[in-house]
């Protein structure tokens, strides 16, 4: 088989169509855009990918089709079909979330960040955004969901941000990326003191605009919900629920006092020694003294084994109650 005929028969196994005309293969990704592979050596082998419009005539002054990579293996091939695929289905969702093509999330207004063009924002409650950040990861297109509460002075800072970085007439000059990164860097910081509800990673993106929807409604609630804790409160101490901080304190001056006390009742050396040698006088005294000694002599055993004789004739029959 060809390196063509391997690649479209590995697409196919995918659900990808394909069709191969001279010495390219077509691709097509979305209704507009497909890829284009074009054989540039047989035998290596190796082909050149192309972006491209697709049902495009070839000599059409408008026709353009941009070299995105080289491939060199099969693999290679149907791994760039497939981040092309992925790339274009995040392209699908940010522009469905920021024209609010789903009934779902028609009260929703959605416009990208100035500065990452995958992360859009909508303002929803009193002073609140959801932030969704669409973006291919391991091969897969996935949206990740977070409602923020901004802090009361969210406004304030953006307003003078705005003020100091477009409308100052200072003798810096700024590029538009220079003040657009300036201004990233003010609103991450004020979004750092917000606070924060991560709401998930989804890849089923019929299931994000549920989410989206739901989260909508409970922008309210969930905001009134996550009011910075004040300066003043006293947090509880939930790691000394035992009370053990105050234990070891008092476990370290007994066993301190343990020690002083312990210097009252040491035992006198001489006294030792007078109870040593009182214990081996005593020892061999009971080893000298025959009368504890066991008797192992027979005529011991047999008086021995004759006191413990039973005589029948003093038995007393036992019978049966009734």
């Amino acid at each position: 088989m060809s390196f063509f005929e391997d690649i479209a028969a590995a697409l196919d196994r995918d659900g990808i169509e394909s069709r191969v005309h001279d010495e390219t293969m077509f691709v097509p990704i979305t209704a507009d855009v497909e890829i284009q592979f074009v054989e540039i050596d047989p035998h290596l082998p190796a082909a050149n990918v192309y972006i491209a419009a697709a049902d495009v005539d070839e000599d059409d002054d408008e026709f353009e089709a941009v070299l995105v990579s080289v491939v060199f293996s099969v693999e290679d091939a149907v791994n760039t079909v497939g981040d092309h695929v992925a790339t274009d289905q995040v392209v699908t969702v940010l522009r469905d979330l920021h024209e609010a093509t789903d009934e779902r999330i028609s009260d929703l207004e959605f416009f990208p960040d100035p500065v990452n063009n995958q992360l859009m924002r909508a303002e929803v409650g009193e002073s609140a955004e959801l932030q969704v950040l669409v973006e291919v990861v391991d091969g897969e297109p996935c949206a990740s969901v977070t409602f923020v509460a901004l802090s009361d002075n969210y406004d304030d800072l953006m307003d003078d941000a705005i003020g100091e970085l477009w409308e100052s007439d200072g003798d810096a000059e700024l590029t538009d990326e220079d003040r657009l990164r300036l201004f990233e860097t003010i609103h991450a910081e004020a979004v750092s003191e917000s606070e924060v509800l991560v709401l998930g990673t989804f890849s089923d993106f019929d299931r994000l605009f549920d989410v989206l929807s739901l989260a909508a409604d409970q922008a309210g609630e969930w905001e009134s919900q996550l009011l910075p804790v004040e300066d003043g409160f006293d947090e509880p101490e939930v790691y000394d629920i035992f009370g053990r901080d105050g234990l070891d304190d008092d476990l370290a001056e007994l066993v301190g006092g343990d020690d002083e006390e312990d210097d009252d009742f040491d035992y006198d050396d001489e006294d030792d020694e007078e109870d040593d040698s009182v214990d081996a006088d005593d020892a061999g005294s009971l080893s000298g003294n025959s009368a504890l000694s066991p008797d192992t002599s027979e005529t011991a055993s047999a008086g021995r084994i004759g006191k413990t004789e039973i005589d029948s004739g003093t038995q007393v029959p036992v019978e049966d109650e009734v």
